[in-house]
């Protein structure tokens, strides 16, 4: 499936888009006290006191305020945002910049808002400082975090790359504005299933193997462990509230999608078994981190689904019965998002497949 792998290095044009209610962009308004204390993320984020630090997509807060209006504090050049108040989108902010974005015009009252990282921006750090209130108004206690917990792991395919493009012609831009993890199948199915989640997707990394074979000095696994993507080194510390009952893996698309190019280290045979035992020992890795109650749904369809079942095969023989394989069915999707990839509508089928399959899971929730 194309994914052209130089593509997120085109730089996308600094603008604001607002819809609904009634909003405006003023300067920079001085941060929250307590920021941790009035937002709540599941997200992978990196706490430097006055401001949240992250990278991957889907990341979101949730807030409370009383009064009319709602400052959002953003430091961002490169990814687009979708604010919502009581439920509904109000606005999308394209690259905001370093700036409060307000929204205003609310009905005097309690107010619940979310924001939510709608695009894949690896090469760049994002920060929120928090939300903040309009005069007379106040910030309140954060929302309490959902009881479910589940992560995703992936690549284009599950940040919801081009999802709501028209065209599967997309340039850089285009890419960048219709692409939105909050209506991946991943982001649905969390969302029904009253789940907190992370989207750990990254476009164009394979396990072992990228797309086309390229930048072979890294893969998924080199950037895992991160919450900032674009920071060598950089390892998420993981506050002691993310406990995923559920991890789902879609990785191998770009391991397998393309043709090995001349020069490339592989062959058909090796990069297959290179895969296998990437993979497994990536189980092994998720398993010593959540523990051996959780349950780790791997995914396979395409070129790599046999492989992948080798691999749940092998790890249920051994004993390790909650690792699950779920063969992905693509019936009926229409791949009309950028560049071949699934649609809006795509993701809402495969959400539903998914949350069906679970249904019949052991999940300890």
């Amino acid at each position: 499936m194309p994914m052209p792998w130089l593509r997120m290095l085109v730089a996308s044009a600094v603008s604001t888009v607002l819809v609904g209610t009634s909003a405006v962009t003023d300067a920079a308004a001085p941060y929250p006290r307590a920021l941790r204390d009035s937002v709540h993320t599941a997200g992978r984020v990196q706490d430097a006191g006055d401001v949240l630090r992250y990278s991957w997509p889907g990341v979101y807060f949730e807030g409370r305020i009383r009064g009319t209006g709602v400052g959002v504090v953003l430091d961002d050049p490169a990814a687009d945002y979708d604010v919502q108040v009581d439920g509904a989108t109000v606005a999308t902010l394209v690259t905001p910049g370093k700036a409060t974005h307000w929204v205003r015009g609310l009905r005097d009252g309690v107010h619940s808002v979310r924001l939510v990282k709608r695009n894949d921006t690896p090469w760049s750090t994002s920060s929120f400082g928090g939300f903040v209130a309009a005069p007379g108004g106040a910030v309140l206690a954060r929302p309490a975090a959902r009881s479910r917990q589940i992560e995703f792991i992936g690549d284009s395919l599950t940040a919801g790359y081009g999802n709501l493009s028209t065209s599967r012609d997309c340039d850089g831009g285009q890419l960048g504005r219709t692409t939105n993890a909050d209506v991946s199948y991943g982001a649905l199915t969390a969302r029904g299933l009253r789940a907190d989640y992370q989207v750990n997707a990254y476009s164009g990394q394979g396990m072992v193997r990228n797309y086309n074979g390229g930048s072979p000095e890294v893969n998924y696994r080199s950037f895992y462990d991160r919450a900032l993507l674009n920071v060598p080194g950089d390892v998420w510390r993981n506050p002691g509230t993310w406990r995923p009952q559920l991890v789902v893996i879609h990785l191998g698309t770009n391991d397998f999608s393309t043709p090995i190019n001349p020069g490339e280290p592989w062959t058909d045979e090796s990069l297959a078994a290179a895969y296998r035992g990437a993979y497994s020992g990536f189980l092994d890795k998720l398993r010593g981190r959540y523990g051996p109650a959780a349950t780790i749904l791997a995914v396979g369809t395409g070129p790599f689904a046999g492989h992948v079942e080798h691999v749940v095969r092998e790890r249920t023989g051994a004993g390790d019965r909650r690792v699950r394989y779920w063969p992905l069915d693509t019936t009926g999707l229409d791949h009309t998002g950028c560049h071949w990839h699934y649609s809006a509508r795509d993701h809402r089928l495969l959400a539903d497949r998914l949350t069906a399959f679970l249904a019949d899971l052991p999940i300890r929730w």
